[in-house]
């Protein structure tokens, strides 16, 4: 007959690749039941069904072998809470709030902060995404956004596309004006986009910040508590040595790091399959390792993923199968394991109860 030992051993061999760590020192078993050999109870997943219906096999075959007549454990699809901390606030009804930065301009960070929000939508998460770039907007044309946001109850309501709440503040600047603002300016309209938007129940909100380490950062930083901030960089030295500003400046301001992402990594031909390193390598791998943050992923140079943003459509919808479309895809999923071992991180792990 099994014995809760025997079960918790077991459960405690089940390593989520994504996560890194077991499921049940991640607190992702709950309800758990042993009764005449018979094991049921729920299983929380961060990821597609496929790996996670893959994983939740792997556990009740481990616990099958351990002496359970049978096993059953049902999925739940769930995010983690981000952190909530006494001097800053929170968005209500949103579990983790993760900034997308660069230091520097023209790396894709708004391509990779548009693809990163719908690869995670499509694990079934509910994601957000807020363009808090006034000095280049560029969420709405790459999502394909044409209708300003409307103004509800309590705030303004975001628009709605593919599926994806998004709210920008190119809806609220004229294309024939530029921002020339000084901080206050800037502090109030980030205030603005955080506490009067309807985003409702969220997952994940990203937001896409603009290049440098301004007002708009320590704005947020001070006021929202959140759950980790991901660095956008090439792999050319210039754009690496900005993207480690962005890392001192999330540090001073005592926001983790929970990755790197590095776009345009390689060019591969469509006709030969040759990868060229047109901007060089290894750049994620510098800041991964002087800075102790993973790599998220590696995006490839590809004219799809500029075709498909500048039609509104990003290649993670456009062409899901695309090397591109995988990268971020991939990415996402990393990205959704390391927010969840920070949240985990915090909390002791569930006790299970027979």
């Amino acid at each position: 007959m099994l014995t809760r030992d025997q079960a918790l051993d077991a459960l405690k061999t089940i390593v989520d690749p994504a996560l890194e760590s077991d499921v049940y020192s991640l607190g992702l078993v709950r309800n758990l039941d042993v009764s005449d050999g018979r094991v049921s109870g729920e299983l929380l997943v961060h990821r597609s069904a496929e790996a996670s219906a893959e994983l939740a096999s792997k556990a009740q075959d481990a616990l099958k072998n351990s002496g359970a007549e049978s096993a059953e454990l049902t999925l739940t699809t769930v995010a983690s809470d981000g952190p909530t901390m006494d001097d800053k606030g929170g968005i209500p009804g949103v579990k983790n709030i993760i900034p997308i930065a660069s230091g520097k301009g023209g790396v894709g960070k708004s391509t990779v902060s548009a693809n990163l929000a719908v690869a995670l939508q499509q694990t079934g998460a509910r994601v957000g995404i807020l363009d808090a770039d006034v000095y280049g907007p560029s969420i709405p044309r790459i999502l394909g956004a044409t209708e300003p946001p409307t103004q509800g109850g309590r705030g303004m309501i975001p628009v709605q596309v593919h599926g994806l709440p998004m709210i920008s503040t190119g809806f609220f600047i004229r294309k024939d004006q530029a921002v020339v603002w000084r901080g206050p300016m800037l502090a109030k309209m980030v205030d603005q986009l955080i506490n009067q938007v309807e985003w409702g129940e969220l997952d994940y909100l990203l937001l896409d910040l603009p290049p440098g380490t301004g007002d708009v950062q320590l704005t947020l930083c001070q006021r929202v508590a959140l759950s980790g901030a991901v660095i956008v960089t090439t792999p050319q030295p210039v754009a690496v040595d900005i993207a480690e500003k962005a890392i001192i400046m999330f540090n001073q301001l005592k926001t983790p790091v929970v990755g790197v992402v590095e776009n345009m990594s390689y060019y591969e031909s469509r006709k030969t399959g040759e990868r060229e390193l047109i901007f060089g390598s290894g750049g994620a791998e510098i800041l991964s390792k002087q800075w102790n943050v993973p790599v998220l992923g590696k995006i490839p140079l590809a004219t799809t993923v500029r075709e498909t943003a500048d039609s509104g459509k990003p290649i993670v919808l456009e062409d899901p199968e695309a090397p591109a479309a995988k990268a971020f895809q991939n990415a996402a999923a990393r990205l959704i394991g390391e927010i969840q071992l920070r949240n985990a991180s915090a909390e002791k792990p569930v006790e299970i109860s027979f």
